[in-house]
């Protein structure tokens, strides 16, 4: 028997946005939630929502089974550093294309995302 795996996708009706070092890094009203069975949701935001000249491309990587390779950008801002603080998918499998040029942040790595 096969267990399936469940992940949903749905348009975040809400303001979201991700501050790092009290600077907003990503601003957006077309986030969407990925909800993902054993995992807390998780908010992917347009990357022409995030200020990107603050991210800086690492060679971290990692591979999920369900969603594709993961690539990662390290959030620098006045001083202060968040070491592959962000990830993206930037070639997801076609269950989930809908994250495709979006970014996610560990929720620990910034001061705070909100939902407004």
């Amino acid at each position: 028997m096969t267990r399936q795996h469940r992940i949903t996708i749905e348009p975040n009706p809400k303001r979201v946005r991700v501050v790092f070092n009290g600077r907003v890094v990503a601003d957006t009203t077309r986030a969407l939630t990925m909800n993902e069975a054993g995992h807390p949701p998780v908010q992917y935001i347009p990357r022409e929502d995030a200020d990107m000249s603050l991210m800086e491309r690492t060679d971290h990587m990692t591979h999920c089974p369900f969603k594709s390779d993961a690539s990662y950008f390290t959030i620098r801002a006045d001083g202060r550093v968040a070491e592959n603080a962000v990830w993206t998918y930037e070639e997801p499998y076609p269950g989930v294309a809908a994250i495709k040029d979006h970014l996610a942040f560990y929720p620990d790595r910034v001061d705070r995302i909100e939902e407004l």
